[in-house]
């Protein structure tokens, strides 16, 4: 695996991806073409669950700009050395960070709101329990 390209986003890029346009757009052919790749690699994409198109009326594949993007992230791994399956992963574990992170901040936010609080005392300020051993 080269050294030289990173499998996990920054966080700027990761919001980036959570504010593409979701809205279905592009066809298979389309979409193979703008994410660089065979049109056969989109389907196994999608049948190793790396990808989710939408579909239409009729049951063919639509891709959004979010798919793109993705698609192209599938490529920047895979081009690296990592298999499919080290891919999946990768985007599953970096999905599960953005969502605490989300989750952080609005308790962050929450905790923020409530203001200073006086009921809460410095866990330095306690007295110390005396050490007891069971014998």
């Amino acid at each position: 695996m080269s050294d030289d390209i990173r499998t996990d986003l920054p966080d700027d890029e990761l919001d980036e991806l959570d504010e593409l346009d979701e809205r279905a757009l592009y066809v298979i052919s389309v979409a193979a073409e703008l994410a660089g790749v065979h049109p056969q690699t989109l389907r196994i994409y999608e049948r190793k669950g790396l990808l989710s198109p939408q579909r239409s009326a009729g049951n063919s594949r639509r891709y959004s700009e979010r798919d793109i993007a993705q698609l192209r992230r599938i490529q920047r791994m895979t081009q690296s050395g990592i298999n499919l399956e080290g891919v999946k992963r990768i985007i599953e574990l970096q999905t599960e960070i953005a969502e605490m992170r989300r989750e952080m901040q609005e308790l962050q936010t929450e905790i923020d709101a409530r203001g200073p609080r006086g009921d809460l005392i410095p866990i330095r300020d306690l007295p110390r329990l005396p050490h007891t051993e069971e014998g």
